[in-house]
């Protein structure tokens, strides 16, 4: 039984430390997104994005396909990641963790809202 644990525990220090190193922190998000340069953001759902986060703090996103919604709003750097506020919507604050090459979940908390991909 102490063995099952220790297995048990071991499994989740691994898994909790492998989620914090694939964790950016706010200056590596600004540096990779919030540039000026256009990246790609899909939701679980399938709907895709051309994103643009600006160095003034302004953003823009358009539908890649035929569906989803053109919106502009704006975005600052938080403690954990960034939070965004779109055209008459309320701020939401996310993480970004590091998924593969050029691949990146968006968090909001515990459960992925999109995929960023270069």
């Amino acid at each position: 039984m102490r063995a099952v644990l220790a297995g048990i525990a071991a499994a989740v220090i691994v898994s909790t430390t492998a989620l914090a190193a694939g964790k950016l922190a706010p200056s590596e998000i600004q540096a990779t997104f919030f540039n000026g340069q256009p990246f790609t953001a899909a939701t679980p759902q399938g709907i895709r994005y051309k994103m643009v986060f600006t160095a003034d703090g302004k953003m823009t996103r358009e539908p890649v396909g035929k569906s989803g919604a053109k919106s502009e709003g704006t975005w600052k750097l938080s403690k954990d990641g960034y939070c965004t506020t779109w055209k008459n919507d309320r701020q939401n604050c996310f993480a970004v963790l590091n998924t593969s090459d050029n691949k990146w979940s968006i968090m909001k908390g515990t459960t992925a809202v999109a995929t960023w991909t270069k």
